[in-house]
């Protein structure tokens, strides 16, 4: 059976939904749904491993993913997880390392249907130019989680 919770989260609400075959999607809402009382016990190492994340603590996940949908969708999704914690890669590189550069809106498409947001890292696909070209959760938030993992060090002036 599929279960839902709502945490907070620095980008705004959260929506974590699962099974016992694994977590298919979290996404950040632009709603104020009321954060979960109680967390399902099958989404509490996600909620964890999130929270984790968003305090620094946390570079990569370890969950049981099952995201739905098509079989190229879900070839563009695990090149995804692929993408170093901190780094970014253009639509066009990870259109040539899926074999075909020409399938850059394909591979574009494809990325912005993640429903795996934060865990399977679309937020880390850029323009070619460097630009935060699209992201379904907003550039806001996009900017914020491209931010949060390349926090700007202090120069030491002494």
């Amino acid at each position: 059976m599929e279960e839902t919770c709502y945490i907070n989260s620095p980008i705004g609400i959260t929506k974590i939904v699962g099974d016992e075959d694994g977590i298919a999607s979290v996404s950040v809402l632009n709603s104020t749904e009321k954060v979960s009382d109680i967390i399902p016990e099958m989404l509490e190492v996600c909620v964890l491993q999130l929270n984790e994340y968003f305090e620094g603590s946390r570079k990569q996940f370890s969950l049981k993913l099952n995201p739905k949908g098509t079989i190229f969708q879900e070839r563009v999704w695990d090149a995804l997880l692929n993408i170093p914690y901190g780094k970014t890669i253009s639509y066009l590189q990870l259109s040539r390392q899926l074999g075909d550069e020409k399938a850059i809106r394909a591979v574009a498409n494809a990325n912005g249907k993640n429903p795996l947001w934060i865990i399977v890292p679309c937020h880390r696909v850029i323009g070619s130019d460097g630009s935060l070209t699209g992201y379904a959760g907003g550039l806001h938030r996009k900017k914020w989680l491209i931010a949060h993992e390349n926090p700007l060090k202090q120069l030491q002036l002494f």
